[in-house]
């Protein structure tokens, strides 16, 4: 099986690649593969001859697609990281500076669904190549803007959604067409170390490069960089796999290592936020993982619990972390520190909900999907309403760093009761997980055919035989 990167670009070579035949050993239907004690899942062998490609290049594949997620959201939190600085440059509010983040999240959730269609129908390795190259220049672009054109920064932070939009509706359906089950889980919580880990360097490494250079652009000088090498791995490594065979049965350049843990040494002194949700985010998504993985073997449900269990139980601390601010920030940063970690159980938990729900043709579309709907519904439009009520509270009481401190303190505790509701919608999930599940898992096999309004019909006794008749004329 030749990889599709010799294809032409932007077409869908591995299409017309159906893969090897029924029998194959390690492929599910195999009567050679009598030893396997779950026949549907491809072994090592299995997934080589059916993607192409050794385990570790696959591996590989992951680690690279790992790197581009960290720079992703490092590039992401950069911002937040100098975000009082860019306030006083452009003379703004924190209405302004929250809407920085509204206008990137709107864009990048309007153009999640344009890559999510294309990420369905053509090559997804030129499509991320292009997004992640067009989002390192603008962002680059965005660190010469002067202090009187603050509506241009907004253009160019609208502008970095596309690259993201590109990357992050496409690179999870690689990995599920790389790997199965268990394995799939486990290298998609690997993936998803990277949000946690990227927003807690984009935040340090934000606020270090403007010490070190004086000046708060440079912070948006250094992702840029980073994508250049970025779209080079991207090139060099990756290879698509044909989409859903296994279901039809990165180095890096690594920085200074003396310079950047005494870096962290240095900021763990006064920037403790940042190595929080690193350390809280490996061990949310390892916790979440590990603990779904266990629960698995008793409970189909598992997944959707698990996430609930982490939401619900993370509302209560961000709420006790932000009431005890003022008076004990030991206390603040243990509430913070139990909250984040139980929040982070469910990021790679939900993507792997994802795709063994969808069909794999269609992965794409629907990571898109659940791109608009999450960001809709979460952080498109909350740091500038989180601003807004900050600003509001803010004209009602008398002017002071208390009010405020306050002001945003009283806003912000508006995400943990969010966060309940998250959790509620995750026990709504789990009462209708196992279907959907086994629903895909049927139409992956042949097993199951899509019918539209017009082929709803059931079978009845007629003339002394079986027919296929509309429900309609039953019920008429």
């Amino acid at each position: 099986m030749s990889g599709s990167d010799t294809a032409p670009f932007l077409s869908q070579a591995d299409d017309t690649d159906d893969g090897p035949a029924p029998g194959t050993p390690g492929l599910p239907g195999s009567l050679g593969n009598s030893k396997s004690e779950d026949p549907e899942v491809p072994d090592r062998e299995g997934l080589q001859r059916i993607t192409g490609l050794s385990p570790g290049r696959s591996a590989l594949i992951v680690a690279v697609l790992c790197y581009i997620n960290l720079l992703n959201y490092m590039d992401r939190f950069t911002v937040a990281g100098v975000l009082p600085d860019i306030e006083q440059f452009f003379s703004i509010g924190d209405s302004s500076s929250g809407l920085i983040q509204t206008v990137f999240i709107s864009s990048y959730m309007v153009l999640a669904p344009v890559f999510g269609y294309l990420g369905d129908r053509y090559n997804r390795k030129y499509l991320m190549c292009g997004g992640i190259a067009f989002w390192s220049l603008v962002t680059l672009g965005s660190s010469f803007i002067p202090r009187e054109r603050f509506w241009l920064l907004l253009l160019t932070r609208g502008l970095v959604g596309v690259g993201e939009a590109s990357y992050s509706t496409i690179a999870p359906t690689l990995i599920a067409d790389l790997f199965v089950a268990d394995q799939r889980s486990r290298m998609l919580s690997v993936f998803y170390f990277a949000i946690p880990v990227g927003s807690g360097l984009g935040y340090i490494a934000g606020s270090k490069v403007k010490d070190v250079a004086g000046d708060w652009h440079w912070a948006l000088r250094v992702t840029p960089g980073l994508g250049v090498v970025a779209v080079l791995l991207l090139f060099l490594v990756v290879r698509e796999p044909p989409r859903g065979a296994v279901e039809r049965h990165s180095d890096s350049p690594p920085l200074n290592p003396t310079s950047w843990w005494a870096d962290l040494r240095a900021l763990a002194r006064n920037l403790i936020f940042g190595l929080i949700t690193c350390l809280t985010g490996v061990l949310g998504v390892g916790l979440g993982v590990e603990t779904s993985r266990r629960l698995r073997r008793s409970n189909p449900r598992a997944d959707p619990l698990v996430c609930a269990a982490g939401l619900l139980g993370s509302a209560p601390f961000l709420f006790l972390s932000l009431a005890c601010a003022r008076g004990s920030i030991v206390a603040t940063y243990i509430f913070i520190f139990i909250g984040e970690t139980l929040l982070s159980m469910n990021w790679a938990i939900v993507a792997d909900i994802l795709l063994y729900v969808v069909i794999p043709t269609r992965r794409s579309t629907a990571e898109a999907f659940q791109i608009v709907l999450s960001h809709l519904l979460g952080d498109a439009g909350s740091p500038y309403l989180i601003g807004l009520i900050s600003d509001r509270l803010r004209r009602s009481w008398p002017p002071s760093f208390l009010s405020e401190f306050r002001a945003l303190q009283f806003s912000l505790m508006l995400c943990a009761f969010v966060g309940a509701l998250g959790g509620a919608a995750f026990l709504g999930t789990a009462i209708f997980i196992e279907g959907d599940r086994r629903r895909a898992q049927l139409h992956v096999q042949g097993l199951l055919r899509e019918t539209g309004p017009t082929d709803d019909r059931i079978v009845v006794p007629q003339r002394g035989r079986s027919t296929r008749v509309p429900v309609s004329s039953v019920l008429i």
